[in-house]
């Protein structure tokens, strides 16, 4: 296959594979939040929700391995808890938001079902599927992200090409952090060290693919999906500000894209959109429950039953958690990814590095120093804020939810010149 093509190829798969329909729901919203000041929320979303992602498939191509790679510098044993508490994250939280997506914006709207008897029917369907590891998934996968991404480009421009009677103010005192910690829920950056090994491993089945040829191939195709996901994500953002006037106050993220819809396509265009982001929705499910069965299954020396067991428990906990609105699943999700999304970044980021800058003392250092001083962030949303209010005094940007931020920073600087001083003196 041509090099050209094959990248283009691959950009687009890893594309799709970024692209959970979940994830459609938070920029129209940072929109309508953000007004004036759009621009600098999209530049914080970006960091987290396109920059950091993509810099992990570039680790990826650098490494070639799978997600243990990625923190076994700090300790294999680290990186196998590491791992099980990435995979326990997801089918416990993206994996039930895609059913309570499904029935916000595919079922209430038309039918008057509870949520419970969507997420069981919703998860039953997805275990019959991960049971049956069904080729019919692949090609409503294959087919499905195409006419999203033409629906919603739909929107995009005819929401952008319409003159907003008014915007409303921005509702964030810190715009850039606000972006940022919204980012955090599209879980792009686990995505990308979950995906980014799949990908490695479908690469791996080409006997005649050199390493530096996957490597350019992964790499270009990560840039690829992250000018795609920039695009879509910006344009969202930009129609929900255009429209912010139109939405009623305390609007949820799926009335808000649904709406949005509505005002650009009608009810027509919102009905094809709402079965499309269903379909979207199933499949992210299917991969998550069927990923995460994989892992176990190799823990337990390719044991089936592991794999069963597995199964059947991320279709209950969906069915349990899937059950609950968005919103509710956004909130109890914010102390979750406050604690793992730091310790995943400063690993993206420490394994893209040369390896003179990214020693194994560099990695448990930098990580340690990270997990320490994101306690306070994660512990705030767990209990009383105000009774951590003496302890973030003392730690830099902490009120923003960012206070492992210079300590990393601070610890992989000292770390490394410690590390030149002792070897030029030795």
């Amino acid at each position: 296959m041509n090099k050209t093509k094959e990248i283009l190829i691959t950009g687009f798969a890893l594309f799709s594979m970024f692209f959970g329909a979940g994830n459609l729901i938070l920029p129209p919203f940072l929109g309508v939040q953000s007004g004036e000041n759009w621009s600098i929320v999209t530049l914080g979303f970006f960091v987290t929700a396109v920059f950091i992602p993509i810099i992990g498939i570039i680790a990826h191509a650098r490494l070639q391995g799978t997600m243990f790679d990625f923190g076994k510098k700090v300790s294999p044993t680290f990186s196998t808890i590491y791992c099980l508490i990435v995979y326990t994250i997801s089918i416990t939280l993206p994996a039930p938001r895609t059913a309570s997506v499904t029935h916000e914006m595919a079922i209430a709207p038309f039918f008057g079902t509870s949520s419970l008897l969507t997420s069981t029917l919703y998860f039953a369907l997805v275990f019959l599927f991960v049971m049956n590891r069904s080729k019919i998934l692949n090609l409503i996968g294959k087919f499905l992200t195409p006419f999203i991404i033409i629906i919603l480009l739909a929107v995009i421009f005819i929401g952008i090409s319409t003159t907003p009677t008014a915007i409303n103010p921005s509702s964030f005192e810190t715009p850039f952090v606000s972006g940022l910690l919204e980012g955090y829920q599209t879980f792009d950056a686990i995505g990308a060290i979950v995906v980014g090994g799949v990908l490695v491993i479908s690469m791996n089945f080409k006997k005649d693919t050199s390493f530096a040829l996957k490597k350019e191939l992964i790499t270009k195709a990560g840039i690829i999906a992250g000018i795609g996901l920039l695009t879509i994500y910006a344009g969202l953002i930009y129609s929900g500000v255009q429209s912010s006037a139109t939405f009623a106050e305390g609007a949820t993220r799926t009335e808000i894209l649904s709406s949005l819809s509505t005002q650009t396509l009608g009810n027509i265009g919102t009905t094809f959109l709402s079965v499309l982001v269903a379909l979207a929705c199933f499949t992210t499910g299917v991969g998550i429950v069927t990923g995460t069965a994989d892992y176990f299954k190799g823990l337990f020396k390719n044991s089936q039953k592991a794999y069963t067991i597995t199964a059947i428990i991320g279709c209950l906990l969906g069915v349990i958690i899937g059950q609950f609105d968005v919103h509710y699943i956004i909130v109890i999700a914010l102390p979750v990814l406050m604690f793992i999304y730091p310790i995943t970044i400063i690993l993206i980021l420490l394994n893209v590095l040369p390896e003179r800058f990214a020693t194994p003392v560099v990695f448990k250092a930098v990580v340690g120093i990270t997990f320490l001083f994101s306690i306070p962030d994660f512990l705030k949303f767990i209990i009383n804020p105000e009774s951590l209010t003496g302890i973030q005094s003392y730690i830099p940007f902490s009120e923003f939810s960012l206070g492992w931020v210079l300590p990393a920073i601070f610890i992989f600087i000292l770390v490394n010149v410690f590390k030149s001083f002792t070897t030029k003196n030795s």
